[in-house]
């Protein structure tokens, strides 16, 4: 079964060290069609975008945020949906910083 993440609303519940979001962030989706975006602030985020594209329960995508030391970042994540035992939708993302080349990490959102 598909997973829709259209007007869905996630916050960060464990991230690697050398991620920025944390649980103040939160992230507002939207989704047409396989085309997914996002927009997140909270926390270490003053602003951050996202855009990418989904298929069944995998999602792709790129991001671009700015902190509020003032610092741009950006990268790419591949993710995995699933729904846990209360129905959440949550996410595991693997991402990797272009900002900060050869620094990677994971991240698990769930829903609100």
């Amino acid at each position: 079964m598909n997973i829709s993440l259209n007007k869905i609303k996630m916050t960060v519940i464990k991230t690697s060290e050398n991620g920025v979001v944390n649980k103040d962030t939160i992230f507002a989706f939207t989704q047409t069609e396989d085309l997914v975006t996002a927009e997140y602030a909270g926390g270490q985020i003053k602003k951050g975008f996202l855009v990418g594209n989904i298929s069944e329960r995998k999602l792709k995508f790129s991001y671009c945020q700015i902190q509020n030391d003032g610092k741009f970042d950006n990268g790419i994540s591949s993710c995995e949906l699933f729904r846990n035992d209360k129905g959440k939708i949550r996410l595991t993302e693997h991402f990797e910083w272009k900002s900060r080349p050869g620094e990677m990490g994971i991240n698990v959102f769930e829903e609100l």
